[in-house]
């Protein structure tokens, strides 16, 4: 008599393999929702258009010279990348029972995440295109060039990809929508709390002692360097350093509340 045979059982197809599947169904599914995005290209324009006409004229009889359309255009790239992610379809994964699905498959935990951020990441770095286009439109020029063209791309790419770890650890702690898309308001204090509508050297008391400390400021100095003065290596160095401390408080926040959610089995 011959012992049972084993019954079948499902392998890892490697972790590039399920990074890629599931980078690819959720790009898919951003490409058929293409009309979520509409408000992430609402509000940069928006507050170029308001920004740029209600203060140019002051700014340029005060420093002649002075390019604030190219000083602004920095801050819409990142209104426009800031807290884009697929975390609304990690809530609706949750709530339709998909995304416990993939907890109990074959498939490495980090990649529940990374192939959303891969999505995320091609989705920011898109959506800083047609805003650069505005701001040539408008008569911005880059001084660094057509490399710093896609310098300042990939850096507001990285910047968006770094913040997304918030509505990442939102959307599994809560599995609420409201929270997710009120996961925005995270980004107030780092917007305009800094050099937003001023030059550093123009903010006094605590206002330019918070810009001090916010990482916003050496991200929008990094840019404004591409875009005004060319090749700028402390700016871009410190705009560097500012992205990757946000992105690690983020990025270990959101894998933090993943593994609790997978630890305790919550649903």
């Amino acid at each position: 008599m011959t012992a049972a045979s084993a019954p079948p059982t499902a392998r890892s197809a490697g972790f590039l393999a399920d990074l890629s599947t599931l980078a690819g169904r959720a790009i898919r599914l951003m490409l058929r929702d293409l009309e979520g995005v509409i408000p992430a290209m609402i509000v940069p324009v928006f507050f170029f258009a308001v920004n740029v006409g209600s203060l140019q004229d002051q700014f340029e009889r005060a420093a002649p010279g002075f390019d604030y359309k190219a000083f602004q255009i920095p801050v819409a790239v990142i209104f426009a990348v800031t807290g884009v992610s697929r975390a609304s379809n990690l809530v609706i994964d949750i709530q339709q029972g998909y995304f416990d699905r993939l907890t109990i498959a074959p498939i490495r935990r980090v990649s529940l995440l990374l192939g959303l951020m891969i999505a995320d990441l091609v989705l920011v770095m898109a959506l800083t295109v047609p805003v650069l286009l505005m701001g040539f439109i408008a008569g911005v020029g880059f001084a660094s060039g057509p490399l710093g063209v896609l310098a300042f791309i990939v850096l507001a790419g990285c910047w968006g990809l770094a913040f997304t770890g918030f509505p990442y650890a939102i959307a599994l702690r809560t599995g609420s929508p409201a929270a997710v898309n009120s996961s925005f308001i995270l980004f107030f204090p780092f917007a305009f709390l800094t050099t937003t509508f001023a030059p550093k050297e123009a903010l006094t008391g605590w206002l330019g002692a918070v810009a001090t400390y916010n990482p916003v400021t050496y991200l929008l100095e990094g840019l404004r360097s591409l875009v005004s003065s060319g090749w700028d290596a402390a700016a871009l160095g410190r705009a560097a350093l500012a992205v990757l401390a946000v992105g690690a408080v983020s990025q270990l926040l959101a894998h933090a509340v993943l593994r609790g959610r997978l630890t305790s089995g919550r649903r």
